[in-house]
């Protein structure tokens, strides 16, 4: 029988964490980690996130910027492509929730942080309360980062602005700043990456559920585009959905 999600959290999980964090910062308070997440089995999937999110916290004795600066350490080497977050990135989980949880004061250390541990797992959550804090100076960033050479940066510019993304509160960015997010899903959809293009037709058919008039408005602008690359037709489609049983 599979193992659940949330079963990888587990006290093996947390002894691998620790000791890696330790490897980079020895003053690590590892009696005080283990001491706050030792009923982890107790907990459902996204309970356990937050219990080792608040464990660190609680046992680093450096500020925010710094123990950032530990976690960079641990992150690893770059996945290849968009595939491999759950497979692989997995067990980064927990340190996405950190920067969730505790990183929305301090916006351009959470945002350069996000973009590096995208490229090893996905920052789609830990992204949306620096979102919903600086709309505008994040929405420049993801339109540069919508455009980035990077696969799973440019997954990372659509699917954090995700109105309705699952296991996350709603966030209306996308109504409330639509001709920003209308270039950054623009500049997205004719990405050969299916990653992306996925990305991209879950915010569109999000979007219907919201606002339809929004909605008609960037479909019907991409369809009378020239030459209608075979992508952004199949993003078209599948974002189409929900529409379509309509």
């Amino acid at each position: 029988m599979a193992k659940k999600l949330k079963e990888y959290y587990d006290h093996e999980y947390l002894k691998f964490l620790s000791d890696l964090i330790a490897g980079k910062y020895e003053d690590f308070d590892k009696k005080t980690f283990f001491e706050l997440t030792t009923n982890i089995e107790e907990f459902e999937f996204n309970q356990r996130q937050e219990l080792i999110a608040t464990a660190l916290y609680k046992s680093f004795y450096l500020d925010y910027e710094d123990t950032v600066a530990v976690f960079y350490k641990i992150l690893g080497e770059e996945l290849k492509g968009n595939s491999g977050a759950f497979s692989e990135g997995w067990w980064l989980w927990p340190i996405g929730k950190y920067v969730e949880i505790y990183g929305e004061e301090y916006f351009q250390i959470s945002i350069d942080f996000s973009k590096e541990l995208t490229k090893r797992f996905t920052s789609e959550y830990c992204m949306r309360p620096l979102i919903k804090k600086y709309p505008e100076a994040s929405l420049k960033i993801l339109y540069d980062w919508s455009k980035d050479d990077n696969e799973r940066v440019r997954r990372l510019s659509s699917e954090c602005l995700r109105i309705r993304l699952p296991w996350a509160k709603k966030l209306y960015t996308a109504l409330e700043y639509f001709d920003a997010y209308v270039e950054i899903l623009t500049n997205l959809k004719d990405d050969k990456d299916k990653y992306i293009q996925k990305s991209v037709a879950n915010n569109l058919n999000d979007l219907y559920k919201e606002d339809k008039d929004k909605f008609n408005f960037i479909i019907n602008t991409w369809k009378t585009e020239k030459n209608i690359s075979k992508e952004c037709e199949w993003v078209i489609k599948h974002g189409s959905r929900t529409a379509d049983k309509k």
